[in-house]
């Protein structure tokens, strides 16, 4: 403390009190593709809900008929495609934020990104097969 009963440091401006306090480079990108994901996935939610609500009761051909529909196959892309976009933009956070062992945090991480692209590839494999015709 200084003879006037302030902090030490007081005195600084903001940006020098801020430095060497962690980037602020990609946090923006990163919460804005994690909203723009969350928005699509709301218009997209709704639609696979209405679509596997429309297939109750059908049988094995018709339903692979409709994922086979060009407007259908692409729709439950983009569905795929989002939702394990934003669920390793989630786990990514969430790792940041509790795992605080430097090993084990980066090994979480490329875990996540490993597991969402390994099932988002799955994913969307099936439903092209399925479109295709294969």
């Amino acid at each position: 403390m200084s003879s006037n009963n302030q902090p030490q440091g007081y005195l600084r401006n903001p940006l020098k009190r801020a430095r060497g306090l962690g980037s602020a480079k990609d946090g923006t990108h990163h919460f804005i593709i994690q909203r723009i994901t969350a928005v699509a996935l709301v218009f997209l939610s709704i639609y696979v809900v209405f679509l596997l609500l429309s297939l109750v009761g059908s049988d094995y051909a018709s339903v692979r008929a409709s994922v086979a529909a060009p407007f259908n196959a692409v729709l439950l892309i983009a569905f795929l495609i989002a939702s394990f976009w934003h669920a390793k933009l989630g786990m990514q956070v969430v790792i940041e934020d509790y795992v605080h062992t430097p090993w084990l945090a980066v090994t979480s991480q490329l875990a996540v990104i490993f597991i969402c692209v390994l099932a988002a590839l799955a994913s969307v494999f099936a439903v092209i097969r399925i479109a295709l015709g294969g």
